[in-house]
């Protein structure tokens, strides 16, 4: 510290309640003696130097940097406080402070480095937020505008119980299941004994199934209202606003519940019926409350997931069976390709949720969810790759047990591929860099693609096709007609 003089005035008595000990040592025996008692006690140096008097800060502390730093600091933290005051009162309509503040000079006054480097991660993880609008967001947003106690009220509360989107894919895996089934005279006009898959059938398969995933997402919310107040993805839950009562919800999901496995079990059959009661029973009572407990939880939902293929591929079988009990519909040689069909959903759970909850792990992790995504991540990323492997030999299985051509494993290399792609690249980065981005979109288009080819491709199917708008026979029909008339007919005898 550096001294310029020593005034008359500092050995006054009340000159010295903010003197250094260095100015102390260079005054005389008989002045120590004096001041000795007059030491300030207070431990801060801002309060130490504001209390000083103005010639004292002036002409003994001109050179020392302490005072200016502290003058800085004040007055930052007036315009902190003036622009937090202000940026409030811009939400009005009143100009913010801020307007008038180069962005340059804003960052550097305002924002300290540790609030800094929380921004940029909390804008690196709305980078990669990869999470579409939700359609039961914006169902109960339009439930609650419309009046208390109203029709309109409660539809859009029960449609937003139901997860509609969520419910609608999983019909659509049912009914392209059904779809792929070889069933013989598909497309041909022709009259024969061999039964065609049933409008009928498919319109109880679908109305039933989408029943028992409603019941099933309802179960679900009934569960965990508490948690999913803690989450931005589940917050706007109609149940966690109240725009729906508990009793309400409860006698939603049991009704759709009932009517969609009596559906299934008048208009289909008891072994499809029977695994959509299964799909309920093991997502909202082993699944949802799995979650806070067990990691195990996503390997539940996967096998919920892929359940509705087999209800597909049993309803289409149920029409063609000679017995029709579930041995036959599920544990025949026929059923394969049903089989084939669930272990894709399967999969394709995987490398479809394991980008979806990165996106919200720390949502996950707040709420007391047991996702790999916070618990494991490297983990969380083997497991998205794992599983994204296995389309490939499941895709040349389809063709290998006859449901497809072999074109199809041709088609669904390059889909796989890029699957495969975004999965590696997910695995490597752990999420970052865009790649938790990449692999929720490509699963997003992955599934619907492979299973159109599939459909495409089926087996036999552009042969009838060909045969039907060409009025060409079937000559292996023909074959078989002329076999039962050499049968039936009796052999004259020689005399």
């Amino acid at each position: 510290m550096i001294i310029r003089s020593t005034p008359a005035s500092v050995f006054r008595t009340n000159g010295f309640h903010s003197i250094c000990r260095s100015c102390l040592q260079q005054t005389g025996p008989q002045a120590r003696q004096s001041i000795t008692r007059h030491f300030s006690r207070t431990s801060n140096v801002k309060a130490a130097i504001a209390g000083a008097g103005p010639r004292l800060r002036a002409e003994y502390f001109s050179a020392n940097s302490l005072l200016e730093k502290a003058r800085a600091s004040a007055r930052r933290g007036a315009i902190t406080t003036a622009a937090t005051q202000e940026s409030l009162n811009g939400k009005n309509g009143t100009p913010s402070i801020a307007d008038h503040i180069p962005a340059s000079t804003t960052k550097t006054v305002e924002e300290l480095p540790h609030r800094r480097r929380q921004r940029l991660r909390k804008e690196a993880v709305a980078a990669d937020l990869v999470l579409p609008e939700n359609a039961s967001d914006a169902l109960t947003t339009k439930a609650s505008a419309a009046p208390p106690s109203s029709l309109r009220r409660i539809a859009s509360s029960c449609l937003a119980l139901s997860k509609p989107r969520l419910s609608v894919l999983v019909v659509l895996t049912a009914m392209a299941s059904y779809s792929l089934y070889p069933v013989s005279e598909l497309l041909s006009p022709s009259l024969t004994e061999t039964p065609s898959l049933s409008t009928l059938t498919l319109f109880f398969l679908g109305t039933g199934t989408l029943l028992c995933a409603a019941s099933a997402n309802a179960f679900n919310m009934l569960y965990e209202p508490k948690w999913d107040a803690m989450m931005s993805r589940t917050k706007n839950r109609p149940l966690v606003r109240g725009l729906i009562s508990t009793r309400g919800a409860v006698i939603f999901a049991i009704a759709s519940g009932l009517i969609g496995t009596g559906s299934l079990y008048y208009g289909v059959n008891p072994t499809v019926s029977f695994l959509g009661a299964l799909n309920i029973v093991l997502y909202a009572g082993v699944y949802t409350p799995l979650k806070r407990v067990s990691v195990l939880n996503t390997w539940v939902g996967a096998v919920v997931g892929g359940i509705p293929p087999l209800m597909g591929w049993a309803a289409a079988a149920g029409q063609c069976a000679r017995h029709g009990d579930w041995q036959e519909l599920l544990l025949s040689d026929e059923s394969i390709g049903g089989w084939i069909l669930a272990s894709l959903l399967v999969s394709w759970q995987f490398a479809h949720f394991m980008a979806l909850s990165w996106s919200i792990r720390e949502e996950y992790k707040q709420a007391g969810y047991k996702m790999l995504s916070w618990v494991n991540p490297a983990r969380n990323g083997r497991v998205a790759l794992r599983y994204s492997l296995t389309f490939i030999p499941l895709c040349f299985a389809l063709c290998y047990t006859g449901v497809t051509e072999w074109s199809f494993a041709v088609a669904s290399t390059p889909v796989n591929i890029w699957l495969v792609r975004e999965a590696y690249r997910f695995w490597k980065f752990e999420g970052h860099k865009g790649s938790a981005r990449g692999l929720f979109w490509a699963s997003v288009w992955h599934l619907p693609a492979i299973l159109i080819l599939a459909m495409v491709e089926k087996k036999g199917m552009w042969q009838r096709v060909w045969r039907a708008a060409f009025g060409q026979p079937d000559l292996d029909l023909d074959e078989e007609w002329e076999d039962e008339d050499d049968a039936v007919l009796p052999i004259p005898s020689r005399s």
